[in-house]
């Protein structure tokens, strides 16, 4: 079973610390058999002070890290790693014990621990928009984007701050165990299933006017509808809206643009149905909104590397 060790650095954020041990504890298999081990670990066995009033009680030290397939690093306000930007030997000796080959995730500032130990120096990482140019400050060599959700390079994953987190690891779930795995989760937490790892950060809007409606609901829609031709000016009928305003909300809202957008949802579909249906990759196709099956196998190619057929024998065994 892939094990996941969350390190707990002092005082580390209590919401951060959940987000891996809910969401990675909460992937199932279709027996009910869990698809994680989870363990808490700290610097010792003692107990971990967070920034919101309570301490939190690891299952083991830092030997957790030995036997780690993926090593998550919550947001912490770690003195060392978030002022000067350098680690005492007892935290460098703990990060040497992660094997090699073992996937690194930070949620938040969690980054500023990656940082300082020297994994992140010439690659690309996101931390909490307000805390970026710390970052920089301290960490120069970092290529530090704070207008994204979370970055996956490969083997080192970061995420903005909060309940970026959140995004994070349902991402994880959905490259580790896929799309049905993943909805599933999201689904047993109430939150969405997908936000793209590229959405923005932050956005600075006022409070919407009695006129300035969102376009959630036609987002909701399309969902059901993604089989269906899908056109900004259909969209934006239904939003009620002109679609040079759809157009500019849609983007405030989600980042992307609304083709973007239904593409993404389209081969997500096609994801799940890939691993949930044995339908001809035709059907799939135009079950999903994508037409045709070379339009499958180039989205499925150029984003998960595999063509409709590889990604079945992978996620349904067939």
């Amino acid at each position: 079973m892939h094990r996941v060790a969350v390190l707990l650095l002092p005082p580390v954020v209590g919401f951060d610390a959940a987000i891996a041990p809910t969401l990675f504890g909460s992937a199932k298999d279709t027996d009910g058999s869990p698809l994680y081990e989870l363990v808490t670990c700290g610097l010792t066995a003692g107990p971990v002070e967070s920034t919101t009033g309570f301490d939190l009680l690891p299952n083991i030290g830092c030997e957790a890290l030995r036997t780690a397939d993926t090593v998550v690093i919550p947001g912490t306000r770690y003195p060392p790693a978030r002022e000067s930007g350098a680690l005492p030997q007892d935290v460098r000796d703990a990060l040497a014990l992660i094997r090699p080959g073992a996937r690194l995730v930070s949620i938040c500032t969690g980054a500023f621990v990656l940082a300082a130990a020297g994994l992140l120096d010439g690659r690309r990482a996101t931390t909490h928009w307000q805390f970026a140019d710390a970052m920089r400050r301290l960490h120069p060599r970092v290529l530090v984007d704070e207008n994204v959700l979370f970055v996956d390079d490969g083997d080192i994953l970061t995420s903005a701050g909060l309940a970026a987190g959140i995004d994070l690891c349902l991402h994880i779930i959905r490259q580790d165990q896929g799309a049905q795995v993943a909805n599933a989760v999201a689904r047993y937490c109430v939150v969405p299933p997908w936000r793209e790892g590229g959405q923005a950060q932050f956005i600075d809007r006022q409070m919407p006017t009695p006129d300035d409606y969102s376009t959630a609901p036609t987002r909701e829609w399309a969902l059901r509808h993604l089989d269906e031709k899908l056109t900004v000016a259909r969209l934006a009928r239904h939003a009620k809206m002109s679609a040079r305003t759809f157009n500019r909300r849609f983007r405030e809202e989600t980042g992307q643009s609304p083709g973007a957008w239904i593409r993404s949802r389209r081969v997500d579909r096609a994801r799940e149905l890939l691993e949930s249906r044995d339908l001809p990759v035709d059907e799939i196709a135009r079950l999903s909104g994508l037409g045709a099956a070379g339009n499958l196998r180039h989205h499925l190619r150029r984003g998960m590397g595999m063509s409709p057929s590889s990604y079945r024998k992978v996620y349904q065994g067939a």
